[in-house]
């Protein structure tokens, strides 16, 4: 099933989708393992950690997904509206921008009831075109070996498996192993229609960030 989507930075108003997404014990990991407190707790992590500038570009993904708008629903109101049916529905960050060798580290997540419809794919092949745009060379990202879901997604969305680094994560009492993946600038382009960005969300340019505001500025050499 395709469903409308797109990809934006985050807003603080997204803030009530954040607090609903840590009551999953899942999710929460995402998060630093705790649920938080209320949204002002949500809106601190998102101005302090889902930030978009030359060192991290976070991804908001936004779906018309109208069968699974409780997830976002909460009680203070419709949190996380983009407008009609569109709702902030999970996230892919590129981290750890690092501008000498050209990497960065990916991440991704989606809430329980917008998976299944190929949105994690699109956002992560939206976000690494991004960075490849901006300059970037080579992405890294990683996951648990124990799930399967997280290795499709990266797989179709054109990163490669490198290898398997044991025990290298610790949830409670247990330790997992990890499968990291990669792709290169210079990979071939995976056949995945990419979620289109809303330019319209993009902040202002940072005057300090050695990466343009949008890809299209590097392209004119703004």
């Amino acid at each position: 099933m395709t469903v409308p989507a797109s990809v934006r930075p985050w807003r603080s108003s997204d803030a009530p989708v954040l607090l609903a997404a840590s009551a999953d014990p899942e999710l929460a990991r995402q998060f630093g393992g705790v649920r938080f407190a209320d949204v002002a707790a949500a809106e601190a992590f998102i101005g302090a950690t889902y930030r978009f500038d030359g060192h991290a570009r976070y991804w908001a993904i936004v779906a018309d997904v109208a069968d699974v708008a409780d997830v976002v629903d909460v009680a203070e109101g419709r949190a996380g509206s983009d407008g009609a049916g569109a709702r902030v529905v999970g996230c892919v960050g590129v981290t750890a921008i690092e501008h000498t060798h050209g990497t960065a580290w990916v991440s991704y997540w989606l809430t329980p009831e917008a998976r299944g419809r190929g949105l994690a794919t699109r956002a992560l092949a939206a976000a690494a075109e991004d960075a490849f745009a901006l300059g970037l060379h080579r992405l890294e990202l990683g996951h648990r070996t124990n799930n399967p879901a997280s290795c499709a997604v990266a797989t179709r969305a054109g990163f490669r498996a490198e290898g398997v680094e044991r025990e290298k994560l610790r949830y409670g009492d247990d330790r997992f192993d990890v499968e990291t993946h990669a792709r290169l600038a210079t990979d071939p382009t995976p056949g995945t229609v990419l979620l289109p960005r809303d330019p319209a969300g993009l902040p202002p340019r940072d005057p300090d960030s050695p990466l343009p505001r949008d890809p299209a500025d590097a392209r004119r050499g703004a």
